[in-house]
């Protein structure tokens, strides 16, 4: 069987250099390997994804010279499959609900960082106390039938007895420049958000659930994702999912160090369109061979 990629944008602003880095990264694969390019736009916050981002990420792609077989998967469009996956880990005893919100989780952990310092995740950001989980049954059913705003979270050292140790094969360069078998470490994250109440998945969840649907063999993504690997080597195990080659590649970074990101408007490329570049430009740019579809 031909090995199938995919590139996988959330239309919640325009695409910029990095993005197209890893599309045409996953695009020069597949087609050096005689395999297939899949397009998946993830959409699941409906409070930042617009339609006219979505038609952007098309014609930027086309413009790239990035073909991809249709039809495209929405995530919106698929959100009883995800609702199905969180069923089955609630079944097993491994999803618990939280009500504190973020300002009430910032105090906890800085009550807790008076007395020493609080363990946080791969990207910086404290880990959730777990306090949640001392909850009564009866508590708990009381919260829930408030209406009060909850997330869902995955009780990570439960999920970690059940699952034993993990790892996955790794075909770029992580962090610490490191390929082959890499140990995956999910307890680095603590118990991560699998959905909330007003957003029926998340990422960490969709996107194995996609990737095991689409026959995903090969996911080749930023260095930023490479420790977000260990959640996804964990989910499969849990959802008994089937795990693709991973190669993560580096980022590309701005004048002063730091990764491209829509937050911070990074220069689109509809804007070097509209400044006369071409897609062979956008290439030497990256430090990508010329393609048959280089201008």
């Amino acid at each position: 069987m031909p090995p199938v990629f995919r590139f996988a944008p959330s239309p919640n602003g325009y695409l910029h250099l990095g993005h197209a880095y890893s599309a045409l990264r996953n695009a020069d694969l597949a087609r050096q390997s005689g395999g297939r390019l899949l397009l998946r736009i993830e959409d699941i916050d409906a409070t930042r994804c617009r339609p006219e981002f979505e038609a952007a990420i098309y014609d930027d792609l086309a413009w790239l010279g990035v073909d991809w077989e249709q039809p495209v998967r929405r995530q919106s469009q698929h959100l009883a499959v995800y609702r199905e996956a969180l069923d089955r880990l609630t079944a097993l005893g491994l999803v618990y609900p939280s009500f504190e919100s973020r300002a009430e989780i910032v105090r906890m952990v800085a009550q807790r960082e008076s007395s020493g310092a609080w363990p946080r995740d791969p990207d910086g950001a404290p880990l959730y106390p777990g306090t949640a989980k001392t909850l009564s049954a009866s508590a708990r059913e009381r919260l829930l039938a408030s209406g009060a705003p909850y997330a869902l979270r995955l009780d990570m050292a439960a999920a970690l007895a059940r699952a034993g140790a993990l790892d996955w094969h790794e075909q770029g360069a992580g962090p610490g420049g490191e390929a082959g078998v890499v140990v995956a470490q999910p307890q680095a994250w603590g118990d991560v958000i699998l959905a909330r109440k007003d957003t029926p998945t998340s990422y960490h969840l969709a996107v194995v659930v996609d990737d095991a649907l689409q026959g995903i063999t090969d996911v080749v993504r930023g260095a930023d994702l490479f420790w977000a690997t260990s959640v996804h080597r964990l989910l499969q195990c849990l959802l008994d999912l089937p795990a693709p080659r991973y190669r993560h590649h580096a980022l590309i970074r701005d004048a002063a160090g730091s990764k491209l990101s829509k937050s911070t408007r990074a220069t689109g490329l509809r804007e070097l369109r509209a400044a006369g570049l071409t897609p062979g430009d956008i290439r030497r740019q990256l430090g990508l061979a010329a393609s048959p579809q280089s201008g």
